[in-house]
């Protein structure tokens, strides 16, 4: 090639990477921007939640129009708001666009159990016209699922590794699985752990479970990897978990934008369980660590650190919307989940495995959180620092043990 030649063809393929750059950008404000309107909506919000919601949307569309999520969200917030054919214009923008939203059938308008009941395990009496639905009936459990995820390092190197979040989750499922405590066939238990762990693979994972549990099984979801705080989130104050997939870095400089568009959005894991989680019955147990280390956007102490905390009581309570829901969460939003060398877990998890071996797995939730609880803030406490697991629930007399037996033989599922 001729010195001019390929002096131009250097010149239009930085032009194209810069082109395409610019698009990344744009593309991972519009996500930053769906996620920020999927914080505002719920099936009980009002109107006015509603009508803020879509101006978010149409300025994620605006910014990334093949953005098929944005559309897809703009559709169902458009019929909510009684505008038909706007609904229908977006949705056929988010089939056109292929919406992962869509395809996954996730709606966050829809709860897939009823709304703020705990579960009647025994026969329900018949109803007298007029009177109010009874709650839904568990019965026996069926089948058992787990998705469990531990995350220790990252493709972007920047990232902080933690030392102990993947062997975590693999004895949180090696308990699971044990035949003394949770009694989980093993075919029914997905363990993501690093390279395994992207955001892609974890969607997946929920889709599989959703596909499969039915009413009266009981479903438990676990991560333990990095947490951001709210106030990571210049624009919206999202809470995210950051996948092995997550980028941060952009040429040695924090990138916001780059984060929020690979990270998995605390949301999103929250809407998948309350739209398409059938179970009557769902446990989610987040164990977000701290490393000890940051991400900073120029110096330390400069905004950008990835500080790690839980996730906030709104998400929480999120996450607890329907019926039969626990969420068991490290450490409470102002303050870090920490991990010990001494004990070579994160003191949450590490409590749990205890809880559950001393009750063989038959100790319902409930008195399993108090006892971690107490465990962790002591042992936490002695050792220099702070952190107060949180429990959230559907209601207050949402309760049930993990290791109750299943009342059908496991399926072999894909």
């Amino acid at each position: 090639m001729k010195p001019r030649m390929r002096i131009a063809a250097c010149a239009l393929l930085a032009a194209f990477c810069a082109q395409a750059r610019a698009a990344d950008d744009r593309c991972g404000a519009g996500k930053d921007l769906v996620v920020r309107a999927l914080e505002r909506i719920s099936p009980t919000s009002d109107r006015g939640a509603f009508e803020d919601a879509l101006q978010l949307l149409k300025h994620a569309v605006e910014e990334c129009s093949e953005l098929g999520d944005a559309w897809y969200y703009r559709s169902l917030v458009e019929q909510k708001l009684g505008h038909d054919a706007l609904a229908k214009y977006a949705m056929d923008k988010a089939r056109f666009n292929t919406s992962d939203a869509l395809e996954q059938g996730l709606n966050p308008l829809v709860l897939a159990t009823p709304a703020g009941r705990g579960i009647e395990v025994e026969e329900a009496p018949p109803q007298s016209p007029g009177t109010a639905a009874a709650a839904p009936v568990a019965g026996p459990v069926a089948q058992k699922w787990a998705l469990v995820v531990g995350i220790s390092r990252f493709t972007d190197a920047k990232i902080p590794r933690l030392n102990y979040t993947t062997a975590d989750a693999n004895s949180f499922a090696a308990e699971l699985t044990d035949p003394q405590i949770g009694r989980f066939p093993a075919s029914h238990v997905h363990v993501l752990t690093d390279e395994q762990a992207t955001t892609k693979n974890i969607k997946e994972g929920l889709n599989w479970i959703a596909r499969h549990a039915g009413t009266s099984d009981l479903v438990v979801i676990y991560v333990a990897t990095h947490g951001t705080p709210r106030t990571m989130d210049t624009a919206g104050g999202a809470n995210y978990l950051v996948t092995y997939d997550t980028e941060v870095y952009n040429g040695g400089s924090f990138d916001e934008d780059a984060m929020f568009a690979t990270a998995y959005p605390m949301v999103e894991l929250a809407d998948s369980v309350a739209s398409r989680m059938k179970a009557l019955r769902t446990a989610i147990i987040l164990d977000t660590c701290y490393s000890g280390g940051s991400i900073n956007a120029a110096s330390s102490g400069a905004d950008g650190a990835l500080a790690n905390k839980g996730p906030s009581d709104k998400m929480l309570e999120r996450m607890s919307q329907g019926t039969g829901r626990i969420v068991l969460s490290a450490s409470q939003v102002n303050e870090e989940s920490l991990e010990s060398p001494a004990l070579r877990h994160g003191y949450f998890t590490y409590f749990l495995l205890q809880a559950l071996k001393s009750g063989n797995g038959a100790t319902p939730l409930s008195q399993v959180y108090a006892t971690v609880a107490q465990q962790v803030s002591a042992r936490v406490s002695a050792d220099g620092s702070h952190q107060h697991p949180v429990m959230s629930r559907s209601s207050a007399d949402a309760d049930f043990a993990l290791g109750v037996p299943a009342a059908e033989p496991a399926k072999v599922e894909p």
